[in-house]
C-alpha cells in the first residue's frame, strides 16, 4: 500500500515537473510573437464605420481592451452588453473598449444601432487574425479579447466570450 501511495506521488511529480518545463517553453517561444503582435497592435490604425482611419494610439495611456468580434458570431452577440455596461461603468476610470469587426461597415452600423454600443468600432479584415494568432488565437476563433495596461503591454488576452464578471475583475486590478 505505501509502495503503491509512493509510485502515485512520483507519478505525480513528474507530471507536475513536465507540465512546467513545457509551460515555460511554450511561453519562451511565444514571447517573440507577442511581442511582435503588441508592436502590430502598437502601430495599428482601421477605418471606423464611416471610413476614417483611427489610429489605436490616439488610446495611449488607457487601460484598453480590444475586442475582435463579428456580426454574425452569436457568443460575440452575447458578450456587447456587458461590454457596453462595463465601458459605462469605468470610462471615467480610465478605460476604453475598443471593437474590432471582422466584418462589413454595413452591419457594423447596423448592429451598433441594434445594441446601442457606446464604445468605438473598427472594421478589420481576416488577416488581423493573424495578431490574433501570434497571441496564443490558435484555432483563430471569435471572440478574442486582449487587454493592454496603461503603458500598452498586454495583460492578458481571452479566447471566447469573456464573462462581464471576469473582464471587471481584470479591469480593476488594471485600473487601481
Amino acid at each position: 500500500m505505501i509502495r503503491r501511495a509512493l509510485l502515485i506521488v512520483v507519478v505525480a511529480l513528474v507530471a507536475a515537473a513536465t507540465g512546467l518545463y513545457f509551460f515555460s517553453h511554450q511561453r519562451t517561444a511565444l514571447g517573440g510573437s507577442v511581442e511582435k503582435a503588441q508592436a502590430q497592435l502598437a502601430r495599428l490604425s482601421l477605418p471606423d464605420p464611416a471610413g476614417k482611419l483611427q489610429p489605436l494610439s490616439q488610446w495611449q495611456g488607457k487601460v484598453l481592451v480590444l475586442n475582435f468580434w463579428a456580426t454574425w458570431c452569436t457568443p460575440c452577440r452575447e458578450e456587447v452588453p456587458g461590454l457596453v455596461r462595463i465601458q459605462r461603468r469605468f470610462a471615467s476610470n480610465g478605460l476604453q473598449i475598443v471593437g474590432i469587426a471582422i466584418d462589413s461597415a454595413v452591419k457594423v452600423q447596423s448592429f451598433a444601432h441594434e445594441f446601442d454600443i457606446n464604445y468605438p468600432l473598427m472594421i478589420g479584415e481576416i488577416d488581423l487574425i493573424e495578431i490574433t494568432r501570434l497571441l496564443g488565437n490558435k484555432a483563430s476563433g471569435l471572440p478574442f479579447t486582449v487587454i493592454l495596461d496603461r503603458s500598452g503591454k498586454i495583460a492578458d488576452v481571452h479566447l471566447g466570450r469573456i464573462s462581464e464578471e471576469e473582464l471587471t475583475r481584470q479591469l480593476r486590478r488594471l485600473l487601481g
